[in-house]
Parts: C-alpha cells; sequence; structure tokens
C-alpha cells in the first residue's frame, strides 16, 4: 500500500525544515497504545466510605421469599368475617349476596369470591356483568364499595369481586401466594368462566375496573391483545410502571415485591420480569376500550407516574382509550387524590360526594352502558 503523503502547513525556509524534523522524530518513535498508558498510569485509590449501619438496614432489600413481609394472619380472618356479615346485612332486601369460590387454572387454587347482582332477574343471558378488582399490595374486598355496588345492581349489573392470590383474609398461604402483575392476572381473568356458568348473565357483555392495584390488574388484562374476554375497561387511579414506582417508593415498599416467589429481586436484577409486569409498556397491544382516570395530587399511584401512561394512550391509543386528569380534585379517605372517588363514611357506609366523585362515575356509568350494552348479540 503506498503511504498517505503528509500534508504539511504553508511553511517555508527555516520553519518548514524544523517542522519536517519533528513530524519525522514523532512517526519514529516507540508506538504506545491506550491500553498500554491506561495500565502504566497509578490505580485511582477507591474512596473509604464510613459505613452507617443504621442506613445500611434501611437501604437492605433481600430477594428471598422466607423474607417477604409477615402479616397478622389471623386478625385478617376475623376482619374478613366482619366484612362478610356486614355485606349479608346490607344486602338484605336490596341485592342478592352471595360468597363463594372458583377454582383457578393456574396452581389449582381456590379464588374466594362476592357475587351482588340485581334482587330481580330479567330472564336467562339477560344482564351484562362486570368484575371489579381491589387495590392493595396485599387488600381485599371492603365494605367501603358497597355504595357503588349497590348501585352497578340498581342499573342492572352483576357483579364479582374476586380475592385473587396476595389477598389477605385468608390465612397465611393466599397471603404468601401474591404474584404482582403475575399469576394475579389469571386468577382474576378466570372470573369469566366463573361468570359464564351463571344463566343470567349475557357472557358476550362482561366488563372489567380496578382501582390502584386493581386498575393495574385492568390495564394489564385490557392490554392482552386479542386474548382478552372483557368487552371494555375501567382502570382508576392504576399502578402503571412498576420499574419507576419502585424507585420512587423506596426500600419499604420494594421489600414487598423483592421477596415474591416469582420475582426474587429488583428491577435492575429482574429487568425483562419488571418490564412484562408493567401496563406502561404494553400500551401497543389494547384493542379494546379502556376509560383511566387518575389525579394529579395522588399520593399512592402518583402522578409523576401515571402521566406518562395517559400520554402514552392519547397518543398511540386515541380511538380506544379514554383517559381523564383531574387536577387537584377533592382529597379523599387515604391518600389524598387517590381514593377521590371512594369517598364513604366509614360509619354509615354512604357516599360522601364531590363534584370530582360524581363526575368520574358519570363517566364510568355512561362508558360502560355505551359499551356493554351495545354488544348484545
Amino acid at each position: 500500500m503506498t503511504p498517505t503523503p503528509l500534508a504539511f502547513p504553508a511553511l517555508t525556509g527555516p520553519l518548514r525544515r524544523a517542522f519536517t524534523c519533528a513530524m519525522v522524530a514523532l512517526l519514529l518513535a516507540p508506538a504506545t497504545t491506550v491500553g498500554a498508558q491506561q495500565a502504566a498510569a497509578p490505580a485511582r485509590p477507591r474512596q473509604v466510605v464510613p459505613m452507617d449501619s443504621a442506613r445500611a438496614a434501611l437501604l437492605y432489600v433481600s430477594n428471598r421469599h422466607e423474607d417477604h413481609p409477615v402479616a397478622n394472619y389471623a386478625a385478617a380472618v376475623s376482619a374478613k368475617a366482619r366484612t362478610d356479615s356486614i355485606f349479608a346485612e346490607r344486602s338484605r332486601g336490596v341485592m342478592r349476596y352471595e360468597k363463594t369460590s372458583y377454582r383457578s387454572r393456574h396452581d389449582d387454587l381456590d379464588i374466594p369470591v362476592y357475587v351482588f347482582s340485581p334482587l330481580q332477574s330479567r330472564g336467562a343471558r339477560a344482564h351484562a356483568a362486570m368484575v371489579w378488582v381491589h387495590g392493595g399490595v396485599h387488600g381485599n374486598w371492603d365494605q367501603t364499595y358497597l355504595p357503588f355496588i349497590i348501585e352497578a345492581t340498581q342499573r342492572g349489573y352483576v357483579i364479582v369481586a374476586p380475592e385473587y392470590r396476595g389477598s389477605t383474609g385468608y390465612g397465611e398461604a393466599h397471603h404468601r401466594a401474591i404474584d404482582y402483575g403475575g399469576k394475579e392476572l389469571d386468577d382474576v381473568e378466570d372470573a369469566v368462566r366463573f361468570l359464564q356458568q351463571r344463566t343470567e348473565v349475557d357472557p358476550s357483555r362482561i366488563g372489567l375496573m380496578g382501582w390502584s392495584h386493581g386498575g393495574f390488574i385492568t390495564g394489564h388484562l385490557m392490554q392482552r391483545a386479542s386474548r382478552t374476554r372483557f368487552v371494555a375497561g375501567a382502570a382508576i387511579v392504576p399502578v402503571t410502571n412498576l420499574i419507576f414506582r419502585l424507585s420512587f417508593k423506596g426500600p419499604g415498599y420494594q421489600r414487598s415485591f423483592s421477596t415474591q416467589k416469582a420475582l426474587s429481586g429488583l428491577p435492575f436484577e429482574q429487568r425483562e420480569e419488571y418490564l412484562k409486569r408493567s401496563p406502561y409498556y404494553s400500551v401497543d397491544s389494547l384493542m379494546h376500550p379502556l376509560l383511566v382516570h387518575v389525579a394529579t395530587n395522588d399520593e399512592d399511584a402518583d402522578f409523576e407516574e401515571s402521566q406518562p401512561y395517559i400520554d402514552a394512550l392519547m397518543a398511540r391509543k386515541p380511538g380506544l382509550a379514554e383517559p381523564k386528569v383531574y387536577v387537584d380534585p377533592t382529597p379523599g379517605p387515604s391518600s389524598v387524590g387517590h381514593t377521590f372517588s371512594r369517598r364513604v363514611n366509614r360509619q354509615t357506609l354512604l357516599r360522601e360526594d364531590s363534584p370530582e366523585q360524581i363526575d368520574s362515575w358519570n363517566l364510568v356509568w355512561a362508558f360502560f352502558e355505551k359499551h356493554l350494552r351495545a354488544a348484545r348479540p
């Protein structure tokens, strides 16, 4: 190969000769690689940081299932019995109430389920139905949902509320079977098979609704593309992005996730699993109508988490998504805006309406009336 001639500056006389000699000397000098230069450089000493044992204990997050946070399982069972007695008592003369169970196809697990239906049946296959999903990392269906259930049954809906794996009030084994964003989705989806066996339910008119973690499950199931068997879904103040959420909430919250058997670690250790379990990353799979309501003053499913999900739905699924952002709505009973549409007096179990609560529920009823009533065969 013919060497490429050097390009010299426009110099003449002694300056040109001096420049030429310098360049030749440089070219003839022993070659030294960057790697060799780096190897020859002294290693930077590691900074010595005194260990704060209290902070280390605060930040430590186990990835072992045996370290999953424990609960008072007996107290939860007793609390669930009280809730069930309240439902039974408050349902008399108002709606039909049933507590039963169905079998999940995954792990052959019994899923307790509440069934609420109108007092008067319209006949075989005459009622639209909805699966309502409770929230909480470890939560359960409680009596504060009562006024909304009553309204749903008065509108002619059959409501089923599954206590999917991880729900409280059913003992330690059910509690510790938690699989957030995993098999719990299948537990809830299996409620469709349960509904299809009920003669009063029209299987072509089944909707889905959830709050917080239940909204997370709703988003996931509605975004299962052609697999979903729900006509329409409503996700209220939903969890949307576990990768963001765990970093935002910190170690105390992370311990309830990293110690789940199917996760066994944090997002940096189980990246693909957390991506798969976050509805934000599967927006493109949405193929059925989805209503989403969020609040800017939500201190649980923070708006910093939910805003990207809302933006993605509006940008990529404008024909299917019906999102609404409530700006600093009247606070609910917990986490400020997180419960803005669940304002219920715990003593009377009656709604304590705010303008935003009324608006949100009006939109929810109109949404389901449009999509479930229009789905008659």
